[in-house]
């Protein structure tokens, strides 16, 4: 059987449902089950056994059940979140428990990681493990991350295979429930919807224009189907870079969700908010040379794929996938 965290939120409730697709139905789903708000993107999903995040231990203590591969995406992932023990306890002590879990069983395990351990870009977004130690993020979620993927690199005792994907901007059905925090596409829908036009925060640095800015956008499809090649192919363990290669303006996007809805677009710029602003990313694109060399050949979505996909078949609709 697959386990796998995270399961009622975004990224997670799109990949079960994703290997549904395949006929994966002996998946044990983890997750804090009590948010309401999440319990849509488990609909006509199907699973083994549903286990609330803190009885998964007691759960395979008792159970001792025959894991095949864990895919941990369980994480609090709140950019503007503060609270460093918050993140301790789910983002670094919780996933050291999954790795030493993995390794004692010698289960493959694919982890998430992000782009928002390479902070301001300055030092490029190589996914070179030597260049790990000298990245340094803008926020706590990042560290978070950061220092999980450093913790990593230094165990001499690991899981058979393991991968610690470092997603960039991912947007697509089932965010519907991340507030502030869901993708910018989501909230372009939104606002159109709404207003019939959409804000954008302006440029604060004198090298971007406004509405310039720009990031790795990649559809959550994409993602699900890296998660399935890995766990087929199990090239060398690491850490991967995982967007589309190509960094594209809010501009482009925005423009993609107006034309999508068949709408002349309307942008309006506003001032970056004062607690995000110094840890604002103005450029963000993987490089996704050393993922492309394990052998996958697959082409990614492009913007107007992907958003025209998530706007005319899913939040037009109201759907869920």
């Amino acid at each position: 059987m697959i386990l796998l965290t995270g399961a009622a939120g975004f990224i997670g409730s799109y990949l079960l449902g994703n290997l549904n697709g395949i006929g994966r139905y002996d998946i044990v789903i983890v997750d804090d089950f009590e948010r309401s708000a999440k319990q849509p993107n488990l609909r006509n999903k199907i699973y083994e056994a549903k286990i609330q995040r803190q009885d998964l231990w007691q759960w395979l203590a008792g159970e001792h059940p025959k894991i095949e591969y864990v895919i941990h995406l369980g994480a609090r992932t709140d950019t503007a979140e503060q609270d460093q023990t918050i993140f301790d306890e789910l983002n670094l002590s919780y996933t050291k428990r999954i790795w030493e879990y993995c390794t004692q069983e010698q289960i493959p395990l694919i982890y998430a990681s992000s782009a928002a351990t390479y902070g301001d870009g300055s030092l490029g977004f190589v996914d070179d493990h030597a260049l790990v130690p000298r990245y340094a993020p803008l926020n706590p979620y990042g560290w978070s991350k950061q220092t999980f993927d450093q913790w990593a690199l230094t165990q001499t005792e690991t899981p058979p295979a393991w991968f610690g994907l470092k997603f960039f901007n991912v947007y697509g059905p089932n965010e519907y429930h991340k507030g502030r925090m869901a993708s910018v596409v989501y909230h372009t829908y939104k606002q159109i919807s709404e207003t019939g036009k959409m804000k954008l925060f302006r440029s604060h640095r004198e090298d971007f224009a406004d509405g310039e800015q720009k990031r790795d956008f990649i559809y959550v499809q994409d993602l699900a189907q890296v998660i399935r090649f890995l766990m087929k192919r199990q090239p060398d363990s690491g850490l991967y870079n995982l967007g589309t290669g190509q960094a594209r303006t809010f501009n482009d996007l925005v423009k993609n969700v107006f034309s999508s809805l068949l709408l002349e677009p309307k942008i309006e710029y506003i001032d970056t908010p004062a607690d995000i602003r110094d840890a604002y990313q103005y450029f963000t694109e993987a490089d996704m040379s050393k993922f492309r060399a394990t052998g996958y050949r697959s082409p990614f979505l492009s913007l107007e794929e992907g958003v025209q996909k998530y706007v005319q078949q899913f939040l037009s609709l109201r759907k869920y996938y």
